[in-house]
């Protein structure tokens, strides 16, 4: 056996557990000096019809999808058609003016203070297999009042930043982001299995499907109707991202001028450097420089990563919401860079944070947070009410969700209700409350009066 082979055998067991034909699993592809080396499905495209996955597989990849808007924005930036200190507004007249000048240079770091969608949705009452769709997300920049910060004076990653960026490239050129990235990035590179998803009731041939995991081993169906241009919804193969990560060596597209501008990472007001680029992150493993980025979206699981000094990538694609596409890719990296990496650092001890527990309140003293509340950005309401020793926030839509008192604020139980501040007026009366967590900061909602 070649010490090619050997590789090869040691990736393969990388993938063992999934590569049957009753388990959804991946499509991998690894690049070196320009060329793939290594490409396998493993596991299964659709369980329902025996279809297994291939390298020709298509997959939705999530926010892999961000580093193709920011490089249309680059290549609009080199030529002349835009300024990365542009007000947002000048190309998007429609979004609302927060009082403080959003660019889209904060839009590409995700510096911008804007709320991100998918938290906002679901606590508008949201499903995320809903039909989710362009619109759908740029109506809701409009109805948003406030920002989660200062633009530029925090990193807060947000899909619907990237959402901006697709519509500002439309704006700009002309043409649908899908038009354009077609014309622009797909087609001269070849990549024929690749474009972005439109319209959730086109028939794609040979699409992976996904799942999500359920007790006893078995899987059940992920629903994907989603339409997010730019920030998600590109679908493609490891073959065709292969083509793209070729391009950031060889720069057949956009030229070397973008390329670099692709690689530089955003700063903040007080002057600190972020890791994040144009949809790029730019991190480092085991000493080695990386670029990459990763995606999650129904099942879908993807991640695309490249050690720019050794020529080498990865793409990893997978279709099962348990997957973690980044270890396995550094598993790779493990198995094709040994001899540069350098050696593991022993993993920190992570202590638990420290839950502040506040005395329990009287069912009397809960009675005075009872009520409806209405947020006007979300349009939609949630029913406060007491629930023995705590207090529960109801929604037609979800499942009731428990208040506990922590200090001077309220956890919920639910990852997009986070965090509650009530609020008062003058003579001490509950007005309201702030919720904030995650993505969505100090979201306000009025309490409604008799």
């Amino acid at each position: 056996m070649t010490n090619h082979e050997s590789l090869e055998a040691k990736v393969d067991r990388v993938f063992a557990e999934w590569d049957k034909p009753d388990s959804p699993g991946a499509a991998l592809s690894v690049i070196r000096d320009g060329e793939i080396i290594y490409k396998r499905g493993y596991g299964m495209a659709n369980l329902e019809y025996d279809i297994p996955i291939v390298p020709t597989t298509i997959f939705d990849i999530a926010s892999v999808s961000k580093q193709f808007a920011g490089f249309a924005i680059a290549m609009l930036l080199h030529e002349g058609k835009l300024s990365l200190d542009d007000d947002i507004r000048m190309h998007l007249p429609d979004v609302p003016d927060f009082g403080e000048k959003i660019t889209i240079r904060h839009l590409v770091h995700h510096t911008s203070g804007l709320r991100d969608w998918v938290q906002a949705l679901v606590i508008a009452g949201g499903q995320m297999d809903d039909v989710i769709s362009f619109k759908h997300i740029l109506k809701m920049v409009r109805r948003q009042k406030e920002l989660n910060f200062e633009p530029g004076t925090a990193f807060l990653y947000s899909n619907t930043g990237y959402n901006l960026l697709a519509e500002i490239v439309e704006k700009i050129t002309g043409d649908s982001f899908r038009e354009w990235t077609d014309a622009n990035i797909f087609k001269p590179l070849a990549m024929t299995n690749t474009h972005f998803h439109d319209d959730h009731e086109m028939i794609v041939k040979n699409r992976a499907y996904s799942y999500l995991p359920v007790k006893d081993d078995g899987f059940k169906n992920a629903v994907n109707n989603l339409t997010a241009l730019g920030s998600s919804s590109l679908y493609s193969t490891v073959e065709d991202l292969s083509k793209w990560i070729l391009n950031f060596d060889n720069a057949r597209i956009g030229g070397q001028a973008v390329i670099e501008q692709m690689h530089q990472r955003g700063v903040l007001n007080n002057g600190e450097q972020i890791s994040y680029a144009f949809g790029l992150d730019i991190g480092e493993y085991r000493a080695l420089q990386t670029v990459g980025h990763g995606g999650s979206w129904r099942g879908f699981r993807s991640h695309l990563i490249r050690f720019p000094a050794q020529k080498f990538g990865i793409v990893i694609l997978c279709n099962l919401d348990n997957f973690n596409p980044l270890n396995l890719a550094r598993k790779i990296a493990d198995i094709y860079l040994s001899d540069a990496l350098a050696p593991e650092a022993p993993e920190p001890d992570k202590q638990p944070p420290e839950r502040i527990k506040a005395d329990p309140l009287s069912p009397e003293q809960l009675s005075e947070f009872e009520g409806d509340y209405y947020t006007e950005e979300l349009d939609t309401t949630y029913t406060i009410g007491v629930r023995g020793n705590r207090l529960v926030a109801q929604h037609r839509r979800h499942d009731d969700i428990s208040l506990t008192c922590a200090d001077d604020h309220f956890v919920g139980d639910a990852w997009f209700f986070p965090k509650v501040h009530f609020t008062r007026d003058d003579a001490g009366q509950v007005t309201g409350f702030r919720l904030t967590g995650n993505r969505v900061k100090n979201l306000r909602f009025k309490k409604k009066t008799l």
